[in-house]
């Protein structure tokens, strides 16, 4: 399956510029200094602006026609998994041990970790227990040159784990330590990015390099993680003059060994490079297992075997939840893990956590996740499973779902299309909810943070009033050695200069670019469009 070559939603955040003076007088005439520039000479643009509490529309075009919608298919995506798992939900990832366990704290069996579907497993939970982004995510590393790392130990997860395994008294595994990720059906993912959609996580499958140059004609520095005795690394990266250009490339050799090529710029910053790994419960195995021996818990198993699900007992029962507490897991069956003991057990932050990095971030991985996640929430295990309960949500919503065609939830495939109205649709609805003060705080500010973070400079009216996701899709235009920009989008809730509440939904598809970066140009558009509607009353 053909996959864009950009991000959805964050290769390049919207750009905002402050509105220009303008002598045009009338809504229509303003919008068209921007639409109506000869880059979009065969672009189509789709609009729909209404006020949050009447519905009264303020302008549209086109806004019963079909776009592409690139990540804005996340703002369908959250809602649904909020509404199925509840902003409270958290995701519980217990450890168990099979087999039996003497006075010395010996286990002659199995370990097991069960994967919940936690997206982060502790590998980006802070200090106040909130989960971690950095306004360029690490998911989009192979071509962002600004991709960031988060600060916590993405093996934070796993090694607290360890550390309830040893307080349980367990010092030595007589057995293998398997993972079972047996939730739900794997899939791919849409989007740029990682694409294998597993219920294990631990630092999205991915392992992180980070190239920091030295002095100019000297070597680079390269360090990666998640450490693991089980990764070789081959790093020959030099060091070029200031203001050269910087260009890494990685290739993976299979069996956890990488070679690392190239060069990068003196005084630039640190460069983030990934690769994914293409076994994740092995993966997880072996940075458990690491993770054991550093609480002194000895594991007779080599960590660079690969998991054995051959091994594991009947499977969990359908997922359930804990009325109490909000937490989801799965139900043990009769003769499967009910006989086994419990040594550990590590709790997410709650599900608005994640559905913040979503939509911050515009991460394309646990997006693709959240319907394997609703499915599985009520016993079912694929990704149409998870598609069709979120018909179901957006219908009892008061969506047009006619007006609507999806293929997955992060916004990169093919058939995924909406119209304006249909997004403001759901946007409105989401206001009336309970939950939505979580949903709203999820998304990117303008001019403040995610993928919006840079789009508004300190004079635009609109900058800091904007809550909205961004979508960006482009693909390559081979035979003109060109790009076709399908889709730029901006879809959310605007507060202009006199206090009245906006619900937006800004769409232009098919846009002929010369070059990547020409993004940035579009962006600056739309951003120049919500400065009109900040400032028209």
């Amino acid at each position: 399956m053909a996959r864009p070559m950009a991000p959805v939603g964050s290769l390049l955040a919207l750009m905002a510029l402050s509105a220009p003076a303008l002598a045009a007088e009338t809504l229509d005439e303003r919008l068209a200094i921007v639409t109506a520039d000869p880059l979009y000479a065969h672009a189509h643009w789709g609009m729909l602006v209404v006020d949050l509490e009447t519905g009264e529309t303020v302008y549209e075009q086109n806004a019963d026609q079909l776009f592409a919608p690139a990540s804005t298919t996340k703002l369908f995506s959250v809602a649904a998994a909020l509404d199925a798992l509840g902003a409270d939900h958290r995701f519980e990832t217990p450890l168990y041990a099979r087999g039996e366990r003497d006075d010395q704290g010996t286990l002659t069996g199995h370990l097991i970790l069960v994967a919940s579907g936690d997206l982060t497993l502790g590998g980006r939970t802070d200090e106040a227990g909130h989960i971690a982004f950095a306004n360029s995510d690490h998911t989009y590393a192979g071509f962002s040159p600004n991709a960031e790392l988060t600060a916590p130990d993405p093996l934070a997860g796993l090694d607290d784990l360890a550390r309830q395994a040893a307080a349980s008294g367990l010092k030595r595994v007589r057995g293998d330590v398997l993972v079972d990720d047996r939730l739900f059906d794997r899939a791919e993912g849409t989007g740029s990015g990682p694409s294998l959609i597993t219920p294990i996580l631990v630092n999205d499958n991915l392992i992180d390099l980070t190239i920091s140059p030295g002095e100019a004609g000297g070597a680079a520095d390269v360090a990666w993680r998640p450490q693991s005795a089980a990764w070789q690394v081959d790093a020959r990266v030099e060091t070029v003059a200031e203001g050269g250009e910087s260009k890494v490339e990685v290739q993976s050799l299979g069996s956890g060994r990488f070679v690392v090529r190239g060069q990068i710029a003196a005084a630039r910053q640190p460069l983030v490079r990934i690769v994914e790994v293409d076994d994740p419960a092995s993966f997880a195995r072996t940075l458990l297992i690491e993770a054991l021996a550093r609480q002194g818990i000895v594991v007779e198993a080599s960590p660079l075997a690969a998991n054995r699900p051959e091994a594991l007992p009947p499977p969990m029962a359908t997922a359930s939840v804990n009325p109490e507490s909000g937490s989801a897991g799965a139900s043990p069956s009769q003769d499967g893990y009910a006989a086994l003991q419990q040594i550990a057990v590590l709790t997410s932050p709650p599900f608005s956590e994640n559905a913040r990095l979503i939509l911050k971030v515009s991460h394309n991985l646990h997006a693709s996740t959240l319907p394997l996640l609703v499915a599985a929430h009520h016993g079912q295990r694929t990704l149409a499973d998870g598609l069709h309960r979120q018909h179901d949500f957006l219908k009892a919503a008061g969506v047009d779902v006619d007006a609507i065609s999806f293929g997955g939830a992060a916004g990169g495939d093919r058939a995924d299309y909406v119209t304006p109205r249909v997004v403001v649709q759901l946007l409105r609805h989401m206001a009336g909810r309970p939950d939505f003060e979580a949903y709203r705080a999820a998304l990117p500010i303008l001019g403040v943070d995610g993928t919006l973070s840079a789009a508004a400079g300190e004079d635009s009216p609109a900058r800091d009033r904007v809550q909205a996701k961004t979508g960006t899709l482009i693909w390559e235009n081979t035979m003109n050695g060109r790009y076709l920009l399908t889709s730029k989008a901006l879809a959310g809730y605007l507060t202009t200069t006199s206090g009245r509440r906006l619900v937006l939904g800004l769409y232009v598809n098919n846009v002929h670019l010369d070059d990547t970066a020409s993004t940035a140009r579009v962006g600056r558009d739309l951003g120049r469009l919500c400065d009109v509607f900040c400032t028209a009353e």
